[in-house]
């Protein structure tokens, strides 16, 4: 009897250790998934950075960097690559972090557009800039037009594109879109509509 009584106590120490243990063990999950949602509630509603009804080839290849950042292309009806000097359009608004032109990495023109909440948004390998660093922008304002500038590397036209958030850059999603890794599709733009 006594050894049975010892190896109940026994068994309720070990369950007792368990269910004190498991709620720290099931905190830190909790708390990530509380920052995805944050940052999925903040997150602006982006736009293409580009004018209405224009469509667009959005990749994001192996080897890309930084993961997670889009390279957008536009071609002619006949499939030809047409995106050189286009112009380029604030994805959503928010004040002009920084415009320059980078020699220190392959960016080329670069503008980073700051949406508050912890949001940014890279424009990069622009042919022109068009606003300043403390420029406010809203939405469907001319920020550029698309090049190939680089002073690292030779590049055909395209426009680098990211998303930031907290200063990490994420998968972008572009009017309800998400851009995973490894992706390429076309989408229509809406900006500017």
């Amino acid at each position: 009897m006594q050894r049975r009584f010892r190896l109940h106590i026994g068994a309720a120490c070990v369950l007792a250790t368990c269910v004190v243990a498991a709620p720290s063990a099931v905190a830190a999950p909790q708390q990530s998934a509380s920052t995805s949602l944050e940052a999925a509630a903040t997150r602006p509603a982006f736009r293409m950075p580009f004018d209405c009804g224009q469509t667009w080839r959005g990749s994001n290849w192996q080897g890309h960097s930084p993961a997670h950042s889009i390279d957008w292309n536009h071609y002619d009806a006949n499939g030809n690559p047409d995106d050189y000097r286009r112009r380029v359009f604030a994805s959503a608004g928010g004040t002009v972090l920084s415009s320059y032109y980078s020699t220190t990495t392959g960016y080329g023109n670069t503008i980073v557009i700051g949406h508050g909440d912890g949001w940014q948004t890279r424009y990069a390998h622009l042919d022109s800039r068009e606003v300043s660093k403390g420029d406010q922008v809203s939405r469907g304002q001319l920020i550029g037009r698309v090049g190939n500038t680089s002073a690292e590397y030779t590049l055909s036209p395209h426009l680098h594109y990211e998303q930031i958030y907290n200063g990490s850059v994420v998968v972008a999603v572009v009017q309800g879109v998400s851009y995973p890794d490894y992706v390429a599709r076309y989408q229509t733009s809406t900006n500017r509509c």
